[in-house]
């Protein structure tokens, strides 16, 4: 299927790994040329370097997302933008009553103002162009609370809200506006679960990994590239339609209908 993103023009943060990686490595190979932002430089010309002949394009940005200034950088590439995928990095595992205000502080800048940030710079042009695909990646987290995470399941729920209400203001403009939620996918940061469970519970990586497989009716773990071609889908014309939502890729882990 050709979703017609060719020489359509996106931002990914977090691009340097793991999702996000994914997400900006399936736009370019759609045709779409890809401002990958991330923090580690090597990693970001890994991925440019990696795209095949008669793909799109990525350009590294190295760029931090809790940062104000970093983001401003990006102005330029987010004003031409088609698509802006919004990807971060986990917050710390911690309880809710063991959350301080140093890292409630910390975290609503990476993980919260940055994403509103972005889209201020971006929401102009695809209003004036009316087209525009804005996509949040989130938590599973905002459905079903996960234990020692209580940064993630509440900064990422207000995502949600704000995701809401963003995409009943825009969706006449040709704009629309979702959150991607992602269950146990394979990447670094799944292997983090999987350390810190097992330490709270006193057992193995391995026993903690299988307790987590015994959650997901599809006995495995997700891969990125399953989650990035989601991304792809809602980032096409063909997704002109879906807007407001919080889209799945969990392997029907999350338990609520």
């Amino acid at each position: 299927m050709d979703l017609g993103l060719k020489h359509r023009r996106a931002v990914v943060t977090g691009a340097s790994r793991g999702i996000g990686r994914a997400i900006a490595s399936a736009l370019a190979t759609e045709g779409a040329d890809v401002v990958a932002a991330a923090r580690n430089p090597q990693k970001l010309q890994e991925l440019a370097a990696s795209v095949q002949p008669g793909a799109g394009t990525i350009t590294p940005h190295v760029a931090d997302m809790s940062k104000a200034a970093d983001i401003q950088g990006l102005a330029a590439d987010l004003e031409k933008t088609d698509i802006l995928v919004f990807n971060t990095g986990g917050p710390p595992f911690c309880t809710a009553a063991e959350a301080t205000d140093a890292s409630w502080t910390t975290q609503f800048e990476a993980m919260f103002l940055s994403a509103i940030r972005l889209t201020r710079l971006a929401l102009p042009g695809m209003r004036a162009r009316r087209y525009g695909r804005i996509m949040l990646v989130v938590s599973s987290g905002v459905i079903q609370p996960i234990p020692n995470l209580a940064l993630s399941n509440a900064l990422r729920s207000g995502l949600v809200g704000w995701a809401k209400t963003l995409a009943s203001e825009v969706g006449a403009d040709g704009v629309t506006v979702n959150c991607l939620a992602p269950g146990r996918i394979a990447t670094d940061r799944i292997i983090e679960f999987d350390q810190a469970r097992a330490k709270r519970e006193g057992t193995t990586e391995e026993q903690a990994r299988k307790a987590s497989l015994v959650t997901i009716p599809a006995g495995r773990y997700g891969e990125a590239e399953e989650f990035a071609a989601m991304a792809a889908f809602l980032a096409s014309p063909k997704a002109s339609y879906m807007t407001g939502g919080i889209i799945r890729i969990d392997g029907g882990m999350i338990r609520s209908v």
